[in-house]
């Protein structure tokens, strides 16, 4: 039987797989809170799991690919918009003018180290601006604004989305237990996750199963990060015009629009809202349900997006490269937030 025509038909079987995955992760959860009396990995994190054992066992087909595309984006995107409402702003805005500057440091700072140690270890200059801004803004999403700039070859962009996708579940897991072997109060943590994490979906992952604070704080700081990227994109474009980039530059500097995405605006119209009390309190606990089943939704879908067999295929010196970069900018994070006493 043909699949239905229109959107429906198009996106219910890879939305039905994600929400299935999903459901388990919850189900995963709740044995864990019934058997040990508390969760070792949140449902957050075992739909992730989840989504990258199924996407290793099996190769989902293209009826699937709409499905597990929307709701790695659309479905992320307005959960982050919806947590904007639940959020108490002051809180998170608490350290003021030096979270915004820790925000700008970090990210120059990352994308100047990760640029001189891919260097130094061989890559070359296309593929190494593509693993520093994956690795000092946003991951994929980065590398993907950035390749057409710059004019990197699809080998390059293939080998640095590759790792980070993997690299990113791997941070989701391990950071929670950096946080604590650290001693690091929740609002510290969640800063640390939103300058460190690749993406937003990964960021949440790590942040709420910590705490709410950690979450809230570790989104909004990832946020901030990912409006630099506009600003990276344009300066890129305009430094690589001279090596035949002029129709690349020209594109770049017509979209930067996009750059300020629609679910940051809401997130923050919503922040705004609640915190002068025109969302009403006993809103918030649905809406709050209603983000945490969408963004565990989404995870399943980021984790069918990961390959784990692309890690062999990026290549030692790119493994080496963005494992380095990633550690030398957590070292960084974890400096300037002390020095700046934020949290």
């Amino acid at each position: 039987m043909p699949a239905p025509r229109g959107a429906i038909g198009r996106f219910a079987p890879g939305i039905l797989l994600c929400a299935a995955l999903a459901a388990a992760a919850y189900a995963g959860q709740s044995l864990e809170e019934r058997w040990l009396g508390h969760a070792l990995f949140e449902a957050l994190v075992l739909a992730i799991l989840l989504g990258v054992a199924a996407r290793t066992l099996w190769v989902p087909g293209a009826r699937m690919e709409e499905g597990i595309r929307f709701s790695a984006k659309q479905v992320l995107e307005l959960a982050v918009c919806l947590l904007g409402a639940s959020v108490d702003l002051p809180t998170l805005l608490r350290a003021g003018p030096m979270l915004l500057a820790g925000i700008g440091v970090t990210v120059v700072l990352g994308i100047i180290m990760s640029y001189g140690i891919s260097r130094a270890l061989g890559l070359r200059h296309r593929l190494a601006l593509l693993v520093a801004c994956g690795n000092s803004i946003c991951g994929n999403s980065a590398i993907a604004a950035v390749a057409p700039v710059v004019h990197a070859e699809h080998d390059d962009v293939a080998s640095a989305i590759a790792f980070t996708a993997v690299l990113g579940v791997v941070m989701v897991l391990v950071l929670p237990a950096v946080g604590r072997a650290l001693g690091l109060s929740d609002y510290r943590y969640g800063v640390i996750a939103g300058l460190t994490v690749y993406a937003v979906p990964q960021v949440m992952a790590a942040t709420f199963p910590v705490s709410a604070l950690s979450g809230q704080v570790g989104t909004l700081v990832k946020l901030a990060r990912v409006l630099l990227l506009g600003p990276v994109v344009l300066v890129l474009a305009l430094t690589h015009r001279r090596a035949g980039a002029s129709e690349g530059a020209q594109g770049a500097r017509l979209e930067i629009g996009r750059y300020v995405p629609w679910f940051i605006v809401g997130f923050l119209a919503l922040a705004v809202a609640r915190s002068l009390g025109w969302v009403p309190e006993r809103a918030v606990a649905p809406v709050r349900l209603v983000t945490t089943v969408l963004t565990i939704i989404s995870m399943a879908a980021m984790g069918l997006g990961v390959d784990v067999r692309g890690l062999a295929r990026a290549g030692a010196r790119v493994t080496a490269a963005v494992s380095a970069s990633l550690v030398v900018l957590l070292i960084a994070a974890l400096t300037l937030v002390h020095l700046l006493r934020i949290g």
